[in-house]
């Protein structure tokens, strides 16, 4: 085929296309709303209220599909990535794309091109951010608190601030905590995804906890750790044994267990590390286990006592000496001798020299 044949069809070709102006091209929005509106029966298209009908039909398909988009991914993502935190994020951004894009046809069905689409929420943000900047801010993140789900009504949660109590109302603006001194804590949603808070019966109520022990470096310490343990598996709130608890990769004995902690300055550090089944009375079972190892300390016949903080001072030929003296008089002119002081003792106006 020579390059004048060529030319001859091109010049064929483009004369046989329609041209058409910027005005009378539809907008690709417009289309899809025509292409929207062939698929619906005309006396459907008869009733009122058929548009917001077919697009609400539209955004329902657009969040199954979401779903069934990230159900196909899911594995695909979480070998590519190998953190899961950031397979997440990525299926999640796959989620809100999916359901972003059937909002667009959805709107399309109303005829919506994507310029007023942009115009209008460039608007409605700029009023509402002025506006209502600090309602919305709560709606915002008490719907992240919702769908995170740090805790959930009857939770027992403790705040950063030491407030311990449990979880009453969660609502889209705040957060109504019921504390352990029957008091009521109403928490704004856009200060609490900002607090460290602790949840100590999200999934499973069983805590574990730590009691710090000194004892003297006098002391058994074998003996100490074997009452120890006695006395927090005497304990009808602890648990006494069992299969190791595993917390994430790692596994922990079930039962009490008191390990040599630290060789401080006034005794040895012992630590018990326990399990309690319910977080609700912590310091009642801590109270419980110290009185039960105190009663078991005094009956047990080994050398067993609680140290405190004290010095020895010692003095011997290695010491040295020092010269002493009280308002220019030496030691000796100040203190008696033993004659003396016997001698004080008898008369009583003398006993205090």
């Amino acid at each position: 085929m020579t390059s004048g044949r060529v030319s001859t069809i091109l010049w064929v070709a483009l004369q046989q296309t329609p041209t058409t102006t910027p005005d009378e091209s539809e907008s690709t929005a417009e289309g899809l709303g025509k292409f929207l509106a062939s698929l619906v029966p005309e006396w459907i298209q008869q009733l009122p209220g058929w548009r917001f009908a077919l697009a609400l039909l539209i955004l329902v398909a657009g969040v199954y599909l979401s779903k069934l988009v990230v159900r196909l991914l899911g594995r695909p993502v979480a070998k590519r990535f190998a953190r899961q935190s950031v397979a997440q994020i990525v299926l999640s951004g796959i989620r809100i794309a999916v359901v972003l894009l059937s909002m667009f046809v959805a709107l399309g069905a109303y005829n919506v091109t994507f310029p007023d689409i942009f115009v209008f929420g460039t608007v409605f943000t700029a009023v509402v951010g002025i506006v209502l900047a600090p309602i919305i801010g709560s709606v915002i993140n008490g719907l992240f608190v919702l769908a995170d789900q740090p805790y959930e009504i009857g939770d027992m949660v403790e705040l950063d601030t030491g407030e311990r109590g449990f979880v009453e109302e969660i609502t889209i603006r705040y957060t109504k905590m019921f504390t352990l001194d029957n008091s009521f804590l109403v928490l704004p949603n856009s200060s609490i995804r900002e607090r460290d808070v602790v949840n100590y019966s999200a999934e499973d109520e069983r805590s574990r906890l730590t009691l710090h022990i000194l004892v003297t470096y006098e002391s058994d310490i074998e003996t100490a750790r074997r009452l120890i343990e006695r006395a927090a598996q005497n304990c009808d709130d602890v648990i006494e044994g069992g299969p190791a608890i595993r917390i994430g990769s790692a596994r922990y004995p079930a039962k009490p267990t008191c390990y040599l902690d630290e060789y401080a300055d006034h005794g040895i550090l012992l630590t018990l590390r326990y399990w309690a089944k319910q977080p609700y009375k912590m310091l009642t079972v801590r109270s419980k286990i110290q009185t039960r190892i105190k009663t078991l300390f005094e009956e047990s016949d080994a050398t067993l006592e609680f140290a405190y903080p004290h010095q020895h001072l010692i003095f011997d030929e290695t010491s040295g000496t020092a010269s002493v003296s009280f308002n220019g008089e030496s030691w000796d002119d100040v203190v008696p001798d033993d004659g003396e002081r016997v001698a004080n003792a008898d008369d009583p106006s003398r006993r205090n020299t």
